[in-house]
């Protein structure tokens, strides 16, 4: 059984990573973790409102959703899979710059849990690229319902803000405390080792 103490600290997580942008046109769509519940819904939906004419997706298999969802093929790119935001992030800039798209802003669809990590990545590999970031408008609950695996959703958290200092993102005091004691409490399968 997950712990009060330990709800309310994934919680705080949950908070911090989220940046709040709202999404407005960008020169192209980046889908950063398609297999995450609503990520590729996200993405479709913002195209359809305009926001991006290209969406670039990692791996053939969000490609193909992308297209079962209503995008049309000719405007979907698919990138190879890649490990990581950074990975992905670097395909994807690769992918439009050989097809000789200009880009000037990017809009990452990704995880609630991943939106201040997948916009240090971007900052990172695309620093003259203007960076807005959306996810699926779920709750924490919400989320840990369509995982169907709260401790799997924990340590998906935990992992996310880990990897936020070699970004170059610290972590508030409060934040920082939270991620300490999750780890105590043993939510650290997705923590990369040092």
């Amino acid at each position: 059984m997950i712990s009060v103490q330990a709800w309310s600290d994934a919680q705080r997580l949950w908070d911090f990573q989220q940046m709040h942008h709202e999404p407005r046109p960008c020169s192209a769509g980046i889908v950063l973790g398609g297999r995450g519940p609503g990520v590729v819904g996200t993405a479709v939906e913002l195209y359809r409102r305009g926001m991006v004419p290209v969406v670039v997706v990692a791996g053939g298999a969000a490609g193909e959703r992308v297209v079962e969802l209503g995008v049309p093929a000719g405007a979907v790119l698919v990138a190879p899979d890649a490990p990581d935001a950074d990975g992905a992030i670097r395909g994807a800039r690769a992918l439009l710059d050989g097809r000789g798209v200009e880009v000037g802003s990017v809009l990452l669809v990704t995880g609630p849990y991943a939106e201040r990590g997948a916009h240090a990545a971007a900052r990172a590999v695309w620093p003259e690229a203007e960076v807005v970031v959306a996810s699926p408008p779920l709750t924490l609950r919400e989320y840990v319902d369509a995982v169907q695996d709260v401790r799997l959703v924990f340590d998906i958290l935990v992992g996310a803000q880990q990897r936020l200092p070699r970004a170059g993102r610290e972590a508030p005091g409060a934040v920082a405390e939270a991620y300490g004691r999750l780890c105590a409490e043993g939510f650290t399968g997705r923590v990369v080792p040092a």
